[in-house]
């Protein structure tokens, strides 16, 4: 089975934000398995950003194929338009990712 260290992605190579960092520092998610949802992970658009997600399906695919992902299960990365991670979390639960709802504006 493939090892997710095997990856050309560097951790280091991330642009994370600090805010992503202090979180992923709070929540012992390491840069790695943000790496890892960034590359395997599903996307799901919502609130104009872009949320990565490994669930248990990216974990059964890759399994397939022969890589182990199983350690970022239920990591959610919200990526910004310009590419940059701006928080993780762990979270099971699709659903709560929602898209925004539309609010007719009145412009005066």
């Amino acid at each position: 089975m493939q090892s997710p260290a095997d990856f050309s992605q560097s951790s280091s190579d991330l642009p994370l934000t600090d805010h992503a960092q202090m979180r992923m520092g709070q929540r012992g998610i390491s840069e790695r398995c943000v790496a890892m949802v960034l590359r395997y992970g599903r996307t799901v658009h919502a609130r104009g950003a872009a949320y990565r997600v490994i669930g248990h399906k990216e974990v059964a695919r890759c399994a397939e194929l022969g890589i182990d992902v199983s350690e970022a299960d239920g990591v959610h990365v919200l990526v910004a338009p310009d590419g940059s991670v701006v928080t993780a979390y762990r979270n099971h639960e699709l659903r709560k990712i929602r898209p925004s709802k539309r609010r007719h504006r009145v412009y005066h």
